[in-house]
């Protein structure tokens, strides 16, 4: 009886395929480098992927691991440079502040009003003590401030001092001018209206100044006292 025909290989050892051979269907690319990476394994050297692993999500911070800018912590919540707050703790702009001036005393350069209400009186007072004197008792106002208030106020004894020497210095002036008319025979009788004026107007001056916060210095004064 004829055997019938087997597959090559089947049954003599030296006809069975060799299965390192190739099966002449291709693979994928990279199947027969050894050296390729698995599906799914870290790229070249073992490291994730460039972004991040896990990649980031919503919940996640970005690469880097800090915040986004301007998330946390909010806008003014650092203290500033130094490291200290200041005096006093933080305050908002233009809240518990003073305006104008100096602290707890009001605008003019006087502490309190009576300060400024005796400087007036001291400039404004030896004017009318020119024109209801005579041009010789100018002196009778600054000097009532200066002995009223000078010794409790540095501020109302400058002012009365000042408009006293100027008041003082021209009483004197006014006293000589009457006698140089008497001399005359009345005939310089206009000399002494004209000294009146010069009191009377830088008395009114010096009283606008005053008001103003300001110590006016008189021209053409002799200091009597300090």
């Amino acid at each position: 009886m004829t055997e019938p025909p087997r597959p090559p290989g089947a049954g003599d050892p030296g006809d069975r395929p060799d299965p390192t051979a190739p099966s002449g269907v291709p693979g994928p690319p990279g199947a027969d480098d050894p050296t390729a990476p698995l599906s799914g394994a870290p790229g070249p050297g073992g490291y994730p992927p460039p972004g991040g692993y896990p990649p980031p999500t919503g919940d996640q911070p970005p690469s880097g691991g800090y915040p986004p800018p301007g998330g946390y912590p909010p806008p003014g919540g650092y203290p500033p440079p130094g490291g200290q707050p200041p005096p006093g703790g933080y305050a908002q702009p233009g809240v518990g502040y003073p305006t104008g001036g100096a602290y707890g005393a009001p605008t003019g350069g006087y502490a309190n009003n009576e300060d400024k209400n005796w400087a007036l009186i001291a400039h404004f007072g030896g004017a009318a003590g020119v024109v209801f004197g005579g041009g010789l008792l100018g002196w009778v106002a600054p000097l009532i401030a200066l002995m009223t208030r000078g010794q409790q106020s540095p501020t109302a004894r400058a002012h009365a001092v000042a408009a006293l020497n100027f008041q003082i210095t021209w009483a004197i002036v006014g006293v000589l001018s009457w006698v140089l008319t008497l001399v005359t025979c009345g005939i310089l009788f206009f000399v002494p209206m004209l000294i009146w004026l010069v009191p009377l107007i830088f008395g009114i001056i010096g009283g606008i100044k005053a008001n103003e916060g300001v110590l006016y210095r008189y021209p053409m004064s002799y200091s009597f006292t300090r």
